[in-house]
Formats: structure tokens, C-alpha cells, sequence
């Protein structure tokens, strides 16, 4: 079993920075595609980013493309979202999840585990 922990949100200006961390416990998630994923009200829950686990190949939605990076320390059990010139519609609920097969994927039901969120705030 894994439990997911994320940090790192909070309220900034649009055009400002944020980095989220998403802290693993239970076991290793070094052999887990580790994904990031966001819910507005009233809205689905829609991808961000993904990251593999072989060859840390990485994916973007492409709204964030250009503005988001995603990395992972595998030392640390650790996958952060570097999230740059950040803006009003970026406001949501950010949520990091793993998913143990070798696949990327995109759609939130093919990840196993989740966190409980990290509210990320961006105001005009």
C-alpha cells in the first residue's frame, strides 16, 4: 500500500510561482508512473503531468506545457510539480497519484493510489 502526501500549495499572483511536493510512504514508488492531476469546482478532475518510471520520460497537459515541470527523486520517494507563471484558471485542487504498470497514463482511473490534495490559489 502507498499513501501520498502532497505540499507545497497555496495563494500567489498570477504570473508567480509555485513547487508542489508529493511525498511517498509504504513502499517505493520508484518502479510507479507518478502522475499530477487537478479538480476546479464544478469541474473533472483533468491530467497535468506525468513523469515514468523508466527513462523518466515526461508528459504535459497542453495547458501547462512550457510553464509546469515534473521530476521525481526516487531517493526521496519524492515527485515535484514546478509550476511557473502561473495563472487565474490554474486554481484547483492539485492531486498526486501512482500507478504501479509501466504505462502512461493520462485518465485518472488507470492510477492506483492518491493523495488527499493540496489547494493550489491564483489571483488576479
Amino acid at each position: 500500500q502507498v499513501q501520498l502526501a502532497e505540499s507545497g500549495g497555496g495563494l500567489v499572483q498570477a504570473g508567480g510561482s509555485l513547487r508542489l511536493s508529493c511525498a511517498a510512504s509504504g513502499r517505493t514508488v520508484s518502479d510507479c508512473t507518478m502522475g499530477w492531476f487537478r479538480q476546479a469546482p464544478g469541474k473533472e478532475r483533468e491530467f497535468v503531468a506525468a513523469i515514468s518510471w523508466i527513462g523518466y520520460s515526461t508528459y504535459y497537459a497542453d495547458s501547462v506545457k512550457g510553464r509546469f515541470t515534473i521530476s521525481r527523486d526516487n531517493a526521496k520517494n519524492t515527485v515535484f510539480l514546478q509550476m511557473n507563471s502561473l495563472k487565474p484558471e490554474d486554481t484547483a485542487v492539485y492531486y498526486c497519484a501512482a500507478d504501479r504498470s509501466i504505462r502512461v497514463a493520462t485518465s485518472p482511473g488507470e492510477y492506483d493510489y492518491w493523495g488527499q490534495g493540496t489547494q493550489v490559489t491564483v489571483s488576479t
